[in-house]
């Protein structure tokens, strides 16, 4: 089948010049003789309108030229109603689905790796009614998030800048997450659900996450005294954690990280929630569960 290429650029996602942007996209689009066309991402999240395109033009690549909430955005609308290869042009601040995928983060090595690259089926979730396709959080990064959004500034930088200011007024959450028949209480700063290994930025908070082996990594940051929080963090970055069995004295570990299809969180303290890096409003109960083989992915 001809390929023809929809490109759908975040005229907001991080701090890159979009004109430049789509005129390289242009460019070499071209020079590999593909029908393609450059369209803005919408902000309601609508997409009906593309849906249809689609199947009236025989369109057989969505690329998002964006971060990870547009990604989420786009297929989130449309990974259930047509057939199409997904891809993505990182430019946003994390960029943690694409470099979990292992597209390259220069725009356009990236536009030109979606002529080198095969589709590939990939997992997401849900948490409650949330599609998310790279990683979710409850709790200290899901405040960082709600931070960044709300920011007048982008980029790595602020990002840091955030994550600092609230590290030192950060204070850990109730919660009792149930998977399969086990159940425990933890007191903790955070808890990550991930598909991918990535919180963005090449940072590995899930070392052992895999995009397509029907399974989300959970990583919990327990209650600990702020001088040990750093270290603690920085091993199940640098991925001196193993995965454990929850049958393991989990009173003892002040990071858990195991592996699981789905589980249960009461959020009892309505500690923050994020999904795929953007603020969502948080809730008592979520639900947990995996989407396997869920889109096509072009990596």
């Amino acid at each position: 089948m001809e390929r023809k290429i929809i490109y759908l650029i975040n005229p907001i996602s991080g701090i890159q010049k979009k004109d430049d942007i789509r005129e390289m996209i242009a460019e070499v689009t071209k020079s590999k003789n593909v029908h393609f066309e450059i369209m803005p991402t919408n902000a309601s999240g609508n997409y009906d309108f593309l849906k249809d395109k689609i199947i009236a033009e025989n369109i057989t690549d969505v690329v998002i030229v964006g971060g990870d909430g547009t990604v989420n955005q786009v297929v989130s609308a449309l990974y259930n109603s047509v057939d199409v290869n997904f891809g993505i042009i990182p430019i946003g601040s994390g960029n943690g689905l694409a470099l979990a995928a292992g597209i390259p983060k220069k725009p356009k090595d990236a536009v030109n790796y979606l002529f080198e690259g095969s589709p590939v089926m990939i997992d997401a979730f849900m948490v409650n009614n949330h599609f998310s396709c790279m990683l979710s959080g409850i709790g200290f990064d899901a405040q960082v998030a709600q931070d960044f959004a709300t920011s007048s500034s982008r980029g790595l930088l602020t990002y840091t800048h955030q994550s600092l200011l609230n590290f030192f007024k950060a204070q850990p959450y109730q919660f009792e997450v149930t998977v399969d028949d086990f159940k425990f209480f933890t007191e903790s700063y955070f808890i990550s659900i991930a598909n991918g290994n990535q919180f963005g930025n090449n940072v590995t908070i899930a070392p052992m996450a895999n995009l397509s082996d029907g399974l989300l990594d959970i990583v919990i940051v327990q209650k600990m005294s702020k001088t040990k929080l750093p270290f603690a963090v920085l091993r199940q970055i640098r991925g001196n954690n193993k995965l454990q069995e929850l049958v393991d004295d989990i009173s003892t570990k002040n990071v858990l990280y195991f592996q699981t299809s789905g589980l249960s969180i009461k959020n009892l303290k309505l500690a923050p929630l994020h999904i795929d890096g953007e603020p969502t409003k948080t809730t008592s109960d979520l639900e947990i569960s995996i989407l396997k083989n869920c889109f096509k992915l072009i990596q």
